[in-house]
């Protein structure tokens, strides 16, 4: 708990080896899709992911703003054209799961997908982004509604809910909330507010659903992804209560487990949950929490002479070993705590939840 801070020149430098790690490792592939991770024991990467493209997209146009570099943007918009051009299905009025075969569609991705494409309308004003996106959001509404909530999946061509096996992610829960942002984001409160009702009330569960300790780590993962879903009502003071548990709770298990397993994505979401949390007013910085989890996030990141891994942020460690995965995702929340917490130390920090990634 007594790292040194991560400093300005190292902030930087993280930021730049990871902006150059998306732009010439080949983890995107020319058409613009992103693969769903590098797998550096066997030496290849996984197939594309349309949920792992629309990240990528987010993260370059951030990239974009933080250094300046044209080919952030440029990459993001080919990340952007492949979502809008190739996976949206317009027979189906959806973006369906990696494929081929396009069996399923997920809840979960289309709002990431719609969250992405809207970061590019904002950067860029190109329509086709923001024509897209709301084509995702509708998707959303009408065609995963379900009873009591939002399915998780539907089975193409037909849209009929798919079974669960027991995976968080395979089912409704109240991790769907940051999927559910991209209504509010496209101005539509009412789907939001509805949403974020249905979690308030049921969120307590989901952690206690983990099976095992490995289990729950990844559903602090999924956690997180509704604490952010928080963020925009953080004034409300059920949400800002919920915040606050939530942090503490994320901060306690992922030290308990961490030592026998740790994802580098819930050290980044915690801490950006942490920064923006205490920005937007609910209670005060535990700063040595955000200094370690800033140190342990960077040590997420590989150094390496192999271009396919530097300056790529590995997606969690097993007894203290790095697992094999050079992961986009991992490096996209990393890298934004990273450059929030030199923000915050500089005193230029200001929380806008259009920009989480």
């Amino acid at each position: 708990m007594n790292n040194p801070t991560l400093g300005a020149e190292r902030a930087k430098l993280v930021t730049k080896r990871a902006a150059q790690w998306l732009l010439e490792s080949g983890i995107q592939q020319p058409c613009g899709a992103v693969a769903r991770y590098y797998r550096c024991d066997t030496q290849k990467m996984q197939p594309v992911s349309t949920e792992i493209t629309a990240y990528a997209a987010a993260t370059l146009v951030y990239l974009h703003r933080l250094t300046g570099d044209v080919r952030c943007l440029e990459a993001g918009l080919r990340a952007g054209r492949y979502l809008t051009r190739v996976a949206w299905n317009p027979a189906l009025a959806t973006i369906p799961f990696e494929g081929p075969p396009q069996e399923l569609a997920y809840f979960f991705d289309a709002g990431i997908i719609a969250r992405g494409l809207l970061a590019l309308w904002r950067a860029t004003g190109e329509g086709e982004f923001f024509e897209t996106a709301t084509g995702c959001a509708r998707s959303m509404a009408e065609d995963f509604r379900g009873p009591s909530g939002y399915h998780a999946i539907l089975a193409l061509p037909g849209k009929q809910p798919a079974p669960g096996d027991g995976r968080w992610s395979r089912g409704p829960g109240c991790y769907q909330l940051k999927a559910a942002m991209a209504w509010l984001d496209l101005g539509d409160v009412s789907l939001y507010e509805g949403a974020l009702a249905g979690f308030l009330d049921t969120h307590p569960a989901f952690l206690e659903a983990a099976p095992d300790r490995e289990s729950l780590m990844d559903r602090l993962h999924a956690y997180c992804y509704f604490l952010e879903g928080l963020l925009p009502r953080a004034a409300h003071p059920g949400c800002a209560l919920a915040l606050r548990q939530g942090i503490g709770r994320v901060g306690g298990l992922v030290r308990d487990i961490g030592p026998a397993f740790e994802r580098c994505d819930v050290w980044a979401q915690l801490l950006r949950l942490r920064l923006m949390a205490a920005a937007l007013g609910v209670g005060g910085l535990d700063a040595a929490a955000a200094e370690q989890e800033a140190a342990v996030v960077a040590g997420f990141q590989y150094d390496s002479a192999d271009p396919r891994l530097d300056g790529g942020f590995c997606f969690g460690r097993k007894a203290s070993e790095r697992m094999p995965f050079a992961n986009p995702a991992s490096t996209a929340f990393s890298v934004q705590a990273l450059a929030m917490w030199e923000q915050y130390q500089q005193g230029a920090f200001h929380p806008d939840t259009l920009d989480l990634i």
